[in-house]
């Protein structure tokens, strides 16, 4: 199997993963959820963020096609929906990958991502 390949076959598996928490997803009775929000942070789209740092890190000769940054897209948009959800906020994120991943080599926090690239929860609320 190429690197390429390699990359492919997590990027497949990530938006899997994010249709699946998708379907299973059931908006809580009472937000906020915070844990709920770090969950999908931590379990989806920190591993689908470093995909793509990982390729752009260790490989750089590594191009994902049209279709893959399409998946990646979709994951991680549907992750920060998920993410807002839990806030009780409904939100239709467009943040790039790679805007994500330069956060997150910012900051190191991937919750911190999400808040900033939803703006949810708004600063001097819960959590924060």
């Amino acid at each position: 199997m190429t690197d390429t390949e390699s990359y492919h076959d997590r990027i497949e598996s990530a938006v899997e993963r994010y249709r699946a928490d998708r379907d299973a997803f059931d908006p809580p009775d009472d937000p906020p959820a915070p844990d709920r929000a770090m969950a999908y942070c931590r379990e989806g789209l920190g591993p689908t963020v470093m995909i793509y740092v990982d390729a752009r890190a260790n490989d750089w000769g590594v191009r994902f096609s049209e279709r893959e940054f399409d998946l990646l897209h979709e994951a991680v948009n549907g992750y920060l929906s998920l993410y807002t959800a839990c806030y009780g906020v409904e939100t239709e994120p467009d943040a790039t990958v790679r805007e994500a991943a330069e956060l997150l080599l910012d900051t190191h926090n991937i919750r911190d991502v999400a808040a900033m690239l939803t703006g949810v929860p708004e600063r001097g609320t819960v959590d924060d």
